[in-house]
C-alpha cells in the first residue's frame, strides 16, 4: 500500500453484488480510515428529513478498543464496511488467471482520493467506534480489512446499515426511525413488520394536524424540546393495534398481494388521539413524569382502548364528537395526573412502563368501558 498527499492506493479483490454494484475487499492501515471516510450522523434537516444513520460515538466502547490496539502486537480481523462513491477508481492487474480459478474476483489496485472532512469519497456503515478508535493509535501500523460497495445512494446506505446491525445491540428506536426512510423490498419479514408502524408514527409528528404533532421523542431530534411521548410507545400501539384481528387497523393491514391502507389507519389514530387530546386536555401534552397518559404505560393502554371503542362503531368515517362520548364513559376512573386509581391500588405515578403494570392499566379502562356500556 502507498499513500500519498492527494490518494491512497491499495491492492484489492473486486466483485460485483445485487444490481451491479462493484465491491471490493482490501487492506488499509487503520488510522487512514477516517482520512478517506465520513461518518454519517443519523439527524434531521430544517425540512425535518432524516440525514445520515450512525447513532452517537460510544466514549467508553472507543476508549476500550484504543487501549487494546495500544497494548502491543495486536489481532483485528475485524472489517470495516464502507459505502464508497464512484469517485475510487480500480484497475484491474494482467495476466494469466491461475489454474482453478472460480472467476468470482479480479486483483488490482484502488485509488481511492483524499478529501476534507465532510466530502469524502466514503462513509463508514460498519465500525464507526473501531475506526474511531484506530485513528487514535498515532502512527502505529494496523492492516484492517474493509469490504467497500460502490453507491451514493443513501437509501441503499441505510439498508445496510439497518441489516449489517439487526442482530446487534443498535438501539430499537434507531432502526425504527430509519426504516420509513429505507425503500428496498428486500428488508427481512420481520424488519418489513416494523416498518408500516414506524412510517406512520413519523407522519403523526410531522403532520400539523395530528394531536403528536412534534409531541414524539426521535433519535434524530437533538432540540426538540417541546416531545414528551417516546417513538417506541407510540409505535408499539401502531403494531399491536395492526397485529391484533380484533383492533381497529387490523381490517386495514392489507395482504401479500395487497397494499395496506395507510390512509384509513392514519385517519383512526388521528381521530381517536384527537379526541384523546379534548377529553383529557388537563393531561395532554405534558412530560410523563407529570402525566402518565404521555407515559408509554398510558400510550400503550389507551392503544387498547382505542380497539374496543372502534369494535363498537362503524369504521374510520367516525367524527372525533362520536368517539368522544366513547371515551368519556372511561374518563371519571382515569387518574393521569393525580390521585390513586382505585382498582391497582397505585397512586397515579406508580404506574411504570412494565407489562405487569400497563397489562392491568389496560384491563382497568376496558373493564370500565365494558361496565359503562351495559348502563
Amino acid at each position: 500500500m502507498t499513500s500519498g498527499s492527494q490518494e491512497i492506493v491499495v491492492r484489492a479483490l473486486h466483485t460485483l453484488q445485487g444490481d451491479g454494484l462493484d465491491v471490493y475487499a482490501f487492506f488499509i492501515n487503520g488510522p487512514d480510515i477516517v482520512r478517506v471516510a465520513d461518518i454519517s450522523r443519523v439527524e434531521r434537516d430544517p425540512a425535518d428529513n432524516v440525514k445520515g444513520f450512525q447513532r452517537p460515538e460510544i466514549r467508553s466502547h472507543v476508549k476500550g478498543i484504543a487501549d487494546y490496539l495500544l497494548q502491543g502486537e495486536v489481532l483485528f480481523p475485524n472489517a470495516i464496511i464502507l459505502a464508497l462513491s464512484p469517485a475510487v477508481k480500480f484497475s484491474a492487474s494482467r495476466g494469466t488467471k491461475p489454474a482453478g480459478d472460480q472467476g468470482v474476483a479480479q486483483s488490482g489496485t484502488l485509488t481511492i482520493p483524499l478529501y476534507r472532512e465532510g466530502e469524502r469519497v466514503a462513509w463508514i456503515v460498519d465500525g464507526q467506534q473501531r475506526s474511531l478508535a484506530l485513528s487514535q493509535v498515532g502512527n502505529k501500523t494496523i492492516p484492517v480489512p474493509v469490504i467497500g460497495f460502490v453507491s451514493d445512494s443513501l437509501e441503499i446506505q441505510r439498508e445496510q446499515f439497518i441489516l449489517v446491525n439487526k442482530a446487534k445491540p443498535l438501539p430499537s428506536r434507531l432502526i425504527n426511525e430509519l426504516l420509513p426512510e429505507t425503500r428496498s423490498l428486500l428488508l427481512p419479514r420481520e424488519l418489513n413488520l416494523r416498518k408500516l408502524p414506524a412510517e406512520i408514527c413519523s407522519l403523526l409528528n410531522r403532520d400539523k394536524n395530528s394531536p403528536f404533532h412534534q409531541l414524539i421523542k426521535r433519535v434524530s431530534d437533538k432540540t426538540a424540546s417541546g416531545a414528551v411521548v417516546t417513538d417506541s410507545a407510540v409505535i408499539t400501539m401502531i403494531k399491536n393495534s395492526i397485529s391484533n384481528p380484533l383492533g381497529a387497523l387490523s381490517p386495514y393491514k392489507g395482504s401479500p398481494r395487497e397494499a395496506a391502507d395507510v390512509e384509513s389507519m392514519y385517519r383512526i389514530l388521528q381521530t381517536y388521539w384527537t379526541a384523546v387530546r379534548e377529553v383529557f386536555g388537563d393531561a395532554w401534552g405534558k412530560d410523563p413524569r407529570h402525566s402518565r397518559l404521555m407515559h408509554s404505560a398510558g400510550i400503550e393502554a389507551m392503544g387498547v382502548l382505542m380497539d374496543r371503542i372502534y369494535a363498537r362503531l362503524s369504521g374510520p368515517q367516525e367524527a372525533v364528537k362520536a368517539v368522544k362520548a366513547e371515551l368519556e364513559r372511561v374518563a371519571p376512573i382515569c387518574r393521569w395526573t393525580d390521585g390513586s386509581w382505585e382498582s391497582l391500588g397505585l397512586a397515579w405515578n406508580e404506574v411504570q412502563s412494565t407489562p405487569r403494570d400497563i397489562k392491568r392499566l389496560q384491563d382497568v379502562l376496558v373493564r370500565a368501558y365494558a361496565g359503562s356500556a351495559k348502563t
